[in-house]
């Protein structure tokens, strides 16, 4: 493809520690990579080690969005176009500052690497696509044509990369989503609210929380409070720590966690809750951008049958085991969450989000997405519903996944972002996936970039459970 028709189709851990990584995190993709082994960062490793010359490039859109590029003198001619993820603002650079490491390896390699601020902070995906292909026009504008572009993103950043793999002759020729939030924008509505709307239920029975519609901090901040508090007591007593396992299986929080028997129960159910206590405040805490976003909270409740959702769950027998245990009759809760989940979703925001921030599988070229075991902000479950929507649309064959065993959200080594990235070149020059991406081989390859170590691992996900299409 000529770059004249690309751009004139241009539209469009332990439990604890766990706890504490997602407590400080700013920015839900801005996990850096583990330190080498020897002790140093990948990027100091990487500065040390640069001998290359490169050009760094900088620019404004038309719409306000900056961007930022870095060449090598040595340019293999293949560029890596980086998306960011979530971000709360004000602070909006055109650099992130948690892939530079992982940029500045692919650098020292020969290719090129360019990304964008995008035109607006929170939940941009109104725009953040179109911003990442006009940082292509305005990179190649000025470099000349890649010979090859890799579209690459994390956390929201692997949601637009996964749209930008739907547009048609976008000018992209392949992408690597990592720790995207593939499941899309309406899923991640939807199963954060299943969680908050059983806190509610369940734990303040008969109280007004308002759990939708957040348009300023101010008021997710009452309902996380009111929340925490809840939650907090709740774990003193063997009923309240039952309706937390029910809370942590709707939110898919994770269950294999470092240090903490699987096959105890009880100490999965004390390890859950805690990540529920800070999970919960977090997401909901940063709602009121999406809505504001979107023009309306697109999450609903309405018509959903939640003993139906917990039936589907591989965390179903954990919930049995606590609510047998505080003798609790499980089907009265659920039934009384079907029978009182009335919250409807606001039209015009759900049609932004599934116009935005939904992925259709129908991909236009090759992705392929990798996800950490252990995600408490986007769970490893949006996988499973991220790769049925591509097998729906008919385009399995141009998809791959690969999995890491880790914890914490995209907290890749840079040995790992890096095998991906080159997996997906070699895709792109025999026309077929072959063993590039079969765990064991990316696995040899990471390592043998003598870096920051990797830990591939063969996964299947289980069922995302909070799928659903509204029929108001």
């Amino acid at each position: 493809m000529t770059r004249t028709l690309r751009q004139s189709c241009r539209t469009i851990v332990s439990a604890t520690a766990l706890s504490a990584v997602l407590t400080a995190a700013a920015l839900p993709a801005a996990v850096a990579a583990p330190p080498a082994a020897n002790g140093s960062s990948p990027a100091a490793a990487s500065q040390a080690a640069s001998t290359v010359a490169s050009t760094v490039a900088t620019g404004t859109l038309a719409n306000g969005a900056t961007w930022r590029a870095e060449v090598p003198a040595d340019w293999n001619g293949k560029l890596v176009l980086f998306a960011h993820g979530f971000r709360p603002g004000p602070a909006n650079p055109a650099w992130d500052n948690s892939f530079a490491p992982t940029a500045s390896e692919l650098i020292q390699r020969g290719y090129a690497v360019a990304s964008s601020s995008y035109a607006a902070t929170g939940w941009a995906l109104e725009t953040a696509a179109q911003d990442q292909l006009d940082t292509l026009a305005a990179f190649e504008e000025q470099f000349g044509e890649a010979d090859r572009v890799i579209a690459m993103g994390r956390s929201m950043g692997g949601l637009v990369t996964s749209m930008m793999a739907e547009i048609p002759d976008a000018g992209i020729d392949g992408a690597v989503s990592t720790c995207g939030l593939v499941g899309g924008g309406v899923a991640l509505n939807n199963y954060q609210l299943d969680a908050a709307y059983a806190a509610a239920e369940l734990l303040l029975p008969g109280q007004d929380v308002r759990l939708t519609g957040f348009t300023t901090p101010e008021q997710s901040n009452a309902t996380i409070a009111s929340l925490k508090a809840a939650l907090q007591q709740a774990t003193e007593s063997a009923e309240g720590r039952a309706r937390i396992a029910l809370v942590a299986a709707l939110l898919n929080t994770p269950t294999e966690l470092h240090g903490v028997d699987v096959d105890n129960p009880d100490t999965l159910a004390a390890a859950q809750a805690q990540l529920v206590l800070n999970t919960l405040p977090t997401v909901i805490e940063r709602r009121h951008t999406i809505v504001n976003a979107a023009g309306g909270d697109s999450g609903w409740t309405a018509g959903v049958d939640y003993a139906k959702l917990l039936r589907a769950s591989a965390q179903r027998p954990q919930v049995e085991h606590m609510y047998r245990l505080a003798g609790l009759d499980l089907s009265d809760d659920l039934g009384t969450l079907t029978a009182n989940a009335d919250i409807g979703p606001d039209e015009a925001g759900l049609e932004w989000m599934q116009r935005t921030s939904t992925p259709t599988g129908e991909l236009q070229v090759p992705l392929l997405a990798t996800h950490t075991l252990v995600d408490l902000l986007a769970p490893v479950e949006y996988q499973e519903e991220y790769a049925e929507t591509v097998r729906r649309a008919g385009e399995q064959p141009l998809f791959r996944q690969a999995f890491v065993d880790r914890e914490g959200h995209c907290s890749f080594t840079v040995a790992e972002n890096v095998a991906s990235v080159e997996a997906m070149d070699q895709r792109l020059d025999t026309g077929r996936w072959a063993d590039s991406t079969k765990t064991s081989v990316l696995q040899r390859n990471a390592e043998s970039l003598g870096l920051d170590g990797a830990a591939f691992v063969d996964f299947r996900p289980d069922e995302f459970i909070n799928d659903r299409v509204w029929n108001g």
